[in-house]
């Protein structure tokens, strides 16, 4: 099956919902290239980016989870697809 490439930027409101967050990164981790966390202790919010090499069904699926968390935002972005 064909994968894609993709970014997937988290925001953090508070940590109420960090544990489903690791449950979910956890159940996807075969897919997970990198991970990197950064707490910005000043505005209490955490920042993750996660790198991703999934099929696309699979990002969306994570995406759209990861988005039902409360006081979780996120975007995923995609390099170019080659002409």
């Amino acid at each position: 099956m064909e994968t894609r490439l993709a970014l997937i930027g988290i925001i953090v409101g508070n940590r109420e919902g960090t544990s489903k967050l690791n449950e979910l990164l956890h159940a996807y981790g075969k897919y997970i290239i990198g991970r990197m966390g950064v707490p910005y202790k000043g505005k209490e919010i955490n920042v993750i980016s996660i790198i991703i090499d999934a099929p696309q069904d699979v990002i969306n699926a994570l995406s759209g989870k990861l988005g039902m968390i409360d006081n979780v935002s996120t975007k995923t972005i995609y390099p170019p697809l080659p002409q």
